[in-house]
């Protein structure tokens, strides 16, 4: 019997780049909920984002945001994991060598950036809903770092190779689509988070369901015996899932979730 079922956002209900969400996914939680079944998403998103995109059914679910470095749920943070405050400097130090990539800081209650770039601010405010205030210097910042977000509009994983190379031992880093490299503190993942709900619940991962199709899903779908790669999901990701739903485009996790119920 399913108990828990956990939903990547970008890339996975929606296309990268996209808010809207189909209105039938809202009505398919609240029917889940009624048969007892827990819902959380699993997002790169900070919590305003997801609790904004979710508004309908905001009182209903888990928040895993901000790669697992958030867990929570409407108006209550259960737990956060912050990253070490001279790591997160010399990652803000060094992705400045960088031209071309963008830094979004993001603490526990807000997002901050430093750029003056008008196009990012607007996409991540408008599109996204992100608490985001622009700052003068990233490193002047008192708010504990949950994440650091490096963008680049798309060719991320190439762009940020030298950065990945000199910390992925210090940190959690993985891809969020073709656009984001996340930096969460070491052993911080969506899989890490899900693992602590189904302790929280008493639910195994036998009675999970899971939906990525980025790297940063992989450990998520490890924690779920009924792990789910949508059809646009990268190579690596539908390996590692044992099934595999529709594409985004084509409401995917919304087929799987309707032919469950």
């Amino acid at each position: 019997m399913i108990k828990l079922i956990v939903s990547d956002v970008d890339g996975t209900l929606v296309p990268d780049g996209s808010s809207k969400i189909n209105p039938e996914v809202f009505e398919t939680i609240l029917k889940l909920r009624e048969k007892g079944i827990q819902f959380a998403i699993a997002s790169g998103r900070p919590w305003a984002s997801v609790e904004h995109a979710f508004e309908p059914v905001k009182r209903k679910i888990f928040y895993v945001a901000n790669n697992g470095a958030y867990v929570g749920c409407c108006g209550r943070s259960l737990y956060v994991y912050s990253i070490e405050k001279e790591l997160v400097h010399r990652m803000i130090r060094k992705v400045r060598q960088y031209p071309d990539l963008e830094i979004v800081y993001a603490g526990a209650n807000g997002d901050y950036l430093e750029s003056s770039n008008e196009e990012l601010r607007n996409w991540l405010i408008e599109s996204y809903k992100f608490n985001l205030t622009r700052v003068n210097d990233l490193l002047e910042l008192d708010e504990p770092c949950v994440k650091v977000s490096i963008y680049k509009p798309e060719g991320i994983e190439a762009a940020s190779r030298d950065i990945y190379e000199e910390f992925k031992d210090e940190l959690k880093m993985s891809c969020a689509g073709d656009m984001w490299m996340d930096c969460m503190a070491k052993g911080v993942n969506k899989g890490r988070a899900i693992r602590t709900i189904q302790e929280s619940l008493d639910i195994k991962p036998e009675e999970t369901m899971a939906f990525g199709d980025q790297l940063n899903d992989l450990e998520m779908l490890e924690q779920a015996y009924y792990s789910f790669a949508v059809a646009n999901a990268r190579d690596e990701v539908r390996k590692a899932a044992r099934f595999q739903a529709d594409s985004n485009e084509n409401d995917g996790v919304l087929k799987i979730l309707k032919h469950l119920l």
